[in-house]
């Protein structure tokens, strides 16, 4: 009857299973999920500077580690790539010269950092500082990731020497605490102003996408 009909039907698809095709579902890792992990890092890097940050400046010691203390920027620090720039200016720069900015300040700034780490005088500070570092070198990596996927170009060269040759060193102990300073406070506002940019590249591109595949077997 129709009863042993279906039956006799299920049976013999059952038993022909491993010879019909595979659904395969597999997620495409895109810009979008790359975008997403650069914002998290970034986000990430904010939190790990602020507590770096206090204990870098402790180690400094007065003035630098007083709320107030504000100093003008010197021309000694100009060394280290500067992230006030307009945001107007800024917002009206495309996504690739953003990326390409982000890439070569983090590059930069990462090359000072370790010069730092070389130079504290205190096992735990090592420590964070060489963390901190690395955690850096997997920013400009992920930023490097996005524009590649975005097709864009990495910027060419390497990111180059702290200081250039022939550039004297701190002519005494507080203009060298001084340079210290202006690094991480640079480094905070770039980390404030990427995450911006990657929370905002974000909602332009679509996140990744979930794709079904059909892979022949047996046939």
């Amino acid at each position: 009857g129709d009863s042993w009909g279906i039956f006799t039907f299920l049976c013999a698809a059952l038993c022909n299973l491993p010879a019909l095709p595979a659904l395969n579902c597999s997620e495409e890792l895109g810009a979008g999920q790359s975008i997403q992990q650069t914002y998290d890092l970034t986000r990430y890097l904010e939190h790990q500077l602020r507590t770096l940050a206090g204990t870098y400046l402790n180690y400094l010691g007065p003035p630098f580690n007083e709320p107030d203390f504000n100093p003008p920027r010197l021309a000694r620090a100009e060394r280290a790539p500067s992230a006030t720039v307009d945001l107007d200016l800024w917002r009206g720069l495309t996504d690739n010269a953003r990326l390409a900015a982000n890439y070569r300040a983090y590059s930069r700034l990462l090359c000072y950092l370790r010069v730092l780490d070389g130079q504290v005088g205190t096992a735990e500070l090592r420590h964070r500082l060489a963390h901190f570092c690395a955690s850096l070198q997997g920013l400009v990596l992920s930023i490097g990731g996005v524009m590649s996927s975005l097709g864009y170009p990495l910027p060419a060269g390497p990111a180059g020497p702290p200081a250039p040759p022939g550039t004297p060193a701190a002519p005494n102990d507080f203009l060298k605490k001084m340079d210290d300073f202006w690094l991480l406070k640079e480094l905070q506002t770039w980390l404030w102003r990427s995450a911006k940019d990657f929370n905002r590249l974000k909602k332009k591109v679509p996140p990744a996408v979930v794709t079904l595949r059909l892979e022949a077997r047996g046939f």
